[in-house]
């Protein structure tokens, strides 16, 4: 008896906890390592790293694009066989996507279509992409998400979990459970495309002023939980070839484009894009750029927003008892005068370009390897001070930050990102971003509304 399309037999759920336990436990094992002075050939297990995580799919996969997306973290075999998932992964065939529209817009599905591509646009951790055009003329995409994507999930997340548990014992200078379960949220999110369709008509009203931005239009006729169709946008895909043939000003006119599509939406709606890597972005032929995925979209309330900007002006002060009180907003909890200071540390790395009202590199050669240095003091500290518990709201705020500075450093543009900012937070007032966020997710029709306000 054939088994439907998205059900997880026992034994295909074993197959994958095999699979990524294998996964999870040479990391552990390699980090346990390295923490105790044995060293293993980098080259051979990142292509057999690579090589597995693109056959699994799922949240381990997106886990090793984070890493791969941040010069410098990883060693140098890893970096380059990890990014390579970003918009390699292997897509599923013909047979599939048939039976997928079908579950999701029953066996007459091809009515809506005048053509469809049979090979996949793109490929990737979760679903992958065709091309098609509807029966009114306009040219889609058509995202649909992977089988067993449900189960997938949970079997990762439980490996994620014995990982950080297993991390924990070696390193507890921080202490990330509430990361884990932040991860694990905006997962499950990322699994209903209907939600994913919400978030583009948000950030379509949030970056309606901004023509330098596209954001494809979602069709919602035809949209389901595991099915995405959205406007198709044409754009050449960013990469570092593409970055060394652009002109210095076509380069400044990208960065300040990106830089306002991530931060307008966080520091006058509360709202961010938490996935910011060279695979989520295209190049317009006019120099504006399509943002692409809006499926780790993350809502704050205001105060905390306001706890950002409050952290960057106690950091531009030297003001440590606002700093502390910031924190707070944020969701450290159990802060001491040595935590807080160590925490400055590690938030004005993270601050610095924000802070220097000149054109410069948001990070050169010379500052990762600075920033390493500078990291490595602050992870030391915090283990002679017990510790910090990452709060959840803290993740996709550092994953942005971290992630765009990735972006930024490979487009080797110089630029004022003191006056970039200040544009943004000009005249920060927490209950205007309360009314403009209320606004924006009633216009969006966003569901549960009632939990942001």
């Amino acid at each position: 008896m054939p088994r439907n399309l998205d059900t997880e037999s026992f034994f295909g759920g074993l197959q994958r906890m095999v699979q990524t336990t294998g996964v999870v436990g040479g990391v552990v094992a390699r980090v346990a390592g390295k923490k105790m002075g044995i060293f293993t050939e980098n080259a051979e297990y990142a292509a057999d790293l690579k090589s597995v995580l693109g056959g699994l799919k799922g949240p381990l996969m997106k886990a090793a694009q984070f890493l791969a997306m941040i010069p410098g973290v990883l060693p140098e075999e890893y970096a380059k066989e990890l990014a390579q998932l970003q918009s390699n992964a292997p897509p599923m065939g013909w047979n599939f996507v048939r039976r997928r529209m079908t579950a999701e817009l029953g066996l007459e599905w091809e009515k809506y279509f005048h053509s469809f591509g049979h090979r996949a646009s793109a490929a990737a951790s979760l679903g992958q992409v065709h091309r098609a055009i509807l029966k009114d003329g306009r040219v889609v995409a058509c995202k649909l998400q992977y089988p067993n994507m449900d189960t997938a999930v949970e079997t990762d997340l439980r490996q994620f979990r014995i990982a950080i548990s297993v991390y924990h014992k070696i390193d507890n200078a921080i202490q990330q459970d509430d990361v884990v379960e932040e991860l694990a949220e905006r997962l499950r999110e990322e699994l209903d495309y209907r939600r994913e369709s919400a978030n583009m008509r948000l950030y379509r009203i949030m970056l309606d002023a901004c023509p330098d931005i596209t954001v494809p239009e979602p069709i919602d006729s035809l949209i389901t939980q595991r099915l995405l169709i959205m406007q198709w946008v044409d754009g050449t895909t960013f990469n570092t070839d593409l970055c060394d043939r652009l002109t210095e000003a076509q380069r400044k006119h990208i960065a300040r484009a990106l830089f306002r599509s991530w931060y307008i939406p966080l520091y006058r709606y509360g709202i961010i894009h938490g996935d910011p890597h060279m695979g989520n972005f295209t190049l317009r032929d006019d120099g504006g750029l399509n943002l692409l995925d809006f499926g780790v979209i993350r809502i704050f309330p205001p105060s905390f927003v306001k706890g950002n900007v409050d952290l960057y002006n106690a950091l531009c002060t030297k003001d440590s008892e606002k700093a502390a009180e910031a924190y707070k907003a944020w969701g450290f909890r159990d802060l001491t005068y040595e935590k807080v200071a160590v925490l400055n540390e590690w938030a004005g790395l993270l601050f610095s370009p924000l802070m220097e009202d000149c054109e410069r590199y948001i990070q050169s050669d010379e500052m990762i390897t600075q920033g390493r240095a500078h990291l490595k003091r602050v992870h030391e500290a915090l283990q002679k001070v017990g510790g910090v518990r990452l709060p959840r709201e803290f993740v996709l705020v550092d994953r942005s930050a971290i992630g765009l500075g990735s972006v930024f450093t490979r487009l080797k543009v110089k630029m004022n990102w003191y006056r970039l900012f200040h544009e943004v937070i000009e005249d920060f007032d927490q209950q205007a971003l309360s009314q403009r966020q209320k606004n924006a997710l009633k216009e969006a029709n966003f569901p549960n509304t009632e939990l942001y306000s």
